[in-house]
């Protein structure tokens, strides 16, 4: 549903305007690693991408948001891409499509369309479970009795309203991506980040693939 990406043409920048310190997100349209061509890339560790939706909830408190952004940078994950989206109810309802039905679910899509949202594409190993471990349960008031510190339990105001997104695998991961950042071609982008492209006789990255 490219509608979702669409309905906002502006960076995630806007959303932390006034941080005094240096940035600590990427351009939209700018991959915050830089693509590796040495040997040693045999040995990275495998990354991965995962789709973080700082919900309207957190986004309407500006300082929530630069220790927020702090915390991801200090987990060790990487921000890949970012959005500020403004999302209409029929954004909302293709984006959560698969909790139709559920009796949470006119209250979620009220949530959404509250206000604006940041989207971040985060990149690291392992990073779809860093991230939810950093969220915390999805129901905020159990983070706040198992792990005061997760994002959930300092930021949610409730079971619905719970201040965060994150992708449960790295199928849907891939498939939310592509929703949010208009198509973007997630796997592709790994594959460039570990050297994993085909190339042509002179070494140089064949973007057809072949």
């Amino acid at each position: 549903m490219s509608t979702i990406a669409s309905t906002s043409r502006r960076t995630a920048a806007g959303l932390i305007a006034g941080h005094s310190g240096p940035s600590l997100i990427a351009s939209s349209r700018t991959p915050a690693l830089s693509p590796a061509r040495s040997s040693s890339t045999a040995s990275r560790p495998p990354l991965e991408l995962t789709l973080a939706l700082l919900k309207p909830s957190v986004c309407a408190y500006q300082p929530d948001i630069s220790t927020i952004l702090r915390s991801i940078k200090t987990s060790g994950l990487s921000i890949a891409r970012s959005r500020r989206l403004f999302w209409t109810s029929a954004d909302a309802h293709a984006f959560y499509a698969e909790h139709r039905g559920r009796f949470y679910y006119d209250r979620l899509i009220l949530g959404m369309i509250s206000g604006p949202s940041l989207a971040l594409a985060l990149c690291g190993p392992g990073a779809v479970k860093e991230w939810r471990r950093m969220l915390g349960p999805t129901k905020a008031y159990k983070g706040k009795y198992t792990d005061e510190s997760c994002l959930r339990a300092r930021y949610g105001l409730g079971d619905t309203r719970n201040g965060f997104h994150g992708s449960d695998g790295q199928e849907s991961a891939k498939r939310e991506l592509g929703l949010v950042f208009d198509g973007w071609d997630a796997e592709w982008w790994l594959q460039r980040e570990m050297g994993q492209l085909p190339t042509d006789q002179g070494g140089s990255v064949n973007p057809l693939g072949f």
